[in-house]
């Protein structure tokens, strides 16, 4: 199994990105994805997940500002941010959750990750 993220780049504070990613090969319908960053000197930390029948999660930090969806197939899966923020900067990662339907934004929940996008936010 294959997660690819695209979509990454430079923006000012205030802008928008549109990050996807497409994964490929065999899991279950009912698997859970998720997106995470990773900024430098930080922790990854879960961004917004989303599960069996299309229930969502969010950090704190992305609610309101960040919106995760999926394709019918859901073998897509997109993050929408807007009203970036300098602290935004990050190497995003996309990663599938085989064992469960319900999204957990516990990194080591999920098997399967992408290399990863860098999102940069200039002030």
């Amino acid at each position: 199994v294959q997660a690819v993220e695209s979509g990454g780049g430079s923006v000012q504070a205030g802008g928008s990105l549109i990050l996807s990613c497409k994964a490929s090969g065999k899991f279950r319908s009912t698997a859970s994805m998720g997106w995470f960053s990773k900024a430098p000197g930080k922790t990854r930390e879960g961004v917004a997940c989303i599960g069996e029948g299309g229930k969502k999660n969010y950090n704190s930090f992305a609610e309101g500002r960040f919106t995760i969806s999926e394709a019918a197939d859901r073998r897509t899966l997109v993050l929408q941010m807007s009203n970036l923020k300098r602290e935004d900067t990050a190497m995003y990662y996309c990663a599938v959750d085989d064992s469960a339907g319900v999204c957990v934004m516990a990194s080591g929940h999920y098997e399967i990750w992408g290399r990863g996008t860098q999102v940069t936010v200039n002030s």
